[in-house]
């Protein structure tokens, strides 16, 4: 029996230890309604991103994933891009409602800035959550700016 809360015990400190590095590790905007009216198709979200070296080293990249939190609804899904000087990506959550983010993407400007866009694939409201984080070269955190919300609407 000792054994067998040994392990249980080892196991809950790993998830525990995990969900602690990637809390530390990433930044989340969360809950946030895209169109709460659910009238604008078009609907376009859109802020400013850096990155700087915290001492861990210089950045390198921005990486970002988009969860869909409402409901499913059929072919309504939310996605993100990223704009960099010279690259830009683009995720999508392909499943609304689920537990999952859209595969991350990652664009390498160094410290950027960065753009990065939200949008919806039609009308309706859906509430979201972002999550995001500079890394260096050799893919450490390092400082991330909070965003400027440029356009919500």
């Amino acid at each position: 029996m000792k054994k067998l809360e040994k392990k249980i015990f080892a196991t809950a400190f790993s998830i525990i230890a995990l969900n602690y590095i990637i809390v530390a590790n990433a930044h989340d905007i969360t809950n946030v309604t895209m169109d709460p009216e659910g009238i604008n198709a078009g609907f376009l979200g859109y802020a400013q991103f850096s990155c700087f070296d915290d001492g861990n080293g210089l950045p390198d990249s921005l990486i970002i994933a988009i969860k869909d939190l409402s409901p499913p609804q059929q072919d309504l899904l939310v996605s993100a891009q990223i704009i960099g000087k010279s690259n830009a990506a683009n995720t999508t959550d392909p499943i609304s409602g689920d537990s999952e983010n859209s595969p991350e993407i990652r664009v390498h400007e160094g410290s950027g800035p960065y753009l990065v866009l939200v949008n919806k694939s039609g009308p309706g409201p859906r509430e979201f959550s972002l999550t995001y984080h500079c890394e260096t070269i050799d893919n450490r955190h390092t400082g991330t700016n909070p965003p400027k919300v440029i356009q919500f609407q």
